[in-house]
């Protein structure tokens, strides 16, 4: 299980004191509110102080504490930003991490193997398991209850129904 969970990257400065634009990897942008800190990528600064938050279209605009200038926060454009474990939004049931899912051994209702997930597609409406198998063509799976019978974080395990018309 992952320690750590992506909640954005940094893809741009935002005006010339010190803010940064970022596209959030985490399903509610409005969850940066509530951070007062995020882990970064690099050794030299492990992490940020979350110092103010303002929102523009799908973006959250960020300002650290310390960095004050479009120079100090150039450093930073591409980096993405983590939060540990224990600070991730808490899930409801039958919720869960993509970072956990990822990389999954998938079954079916007999027990047997079909592949790993390797993404997860968001359409809107529900998920979209991609399940790769080998050689075979790959699996797109729906991740509706009919589909998705069991998830085992702990075995990093998912039994699945397979529905008419999804292996032809």
């Amino acid at each position: 299980m992952e320690e750590k969970l992506k909640v954005g990257i940094i893809t741009s400065t935002h005006g010339i004191k010190g803010e940064v634009k970022v596209f959030p990897t985490t399903d509610d942008v409005k969850r940066f509110k509530k951070l007062k800190q995020v882990l970064t990528e690099t050794e030299a600064v492990p992490f940020l102080v979350i110092e103010g938050v303002k929102f523009f279209k799908q973006f959250a605009i960020l300002k650290f504490k310390g960095i004050d200038s479009i120079d100090e926060a150039e450093k930073y454009k591409g980096k993405s930003l983590w939060v540990k474990r224990q600070d991730a939004v808490k899930l409801q049931k039958d919720e869960y991490f993509i970072a956990d899912l990822i990389g999954m051994t998938v079954i079916d209702e007999a027990g047997e193997q079909l592949g790993r997930l390797t993404d997860v597609m968001e359409t809107g409406a529900n998920d979209v398991y991609v399940v790769s198998r080998g050689e075979a063509k790959e699996l797109l799976l729906p991740a509706i209850k009919e589909c998705i019978l069991a998830v085992d974080i702990e075995q990093h395990r998912m039994t699945v129904h397979i529905m008419n018309g999804l292996l032809d």
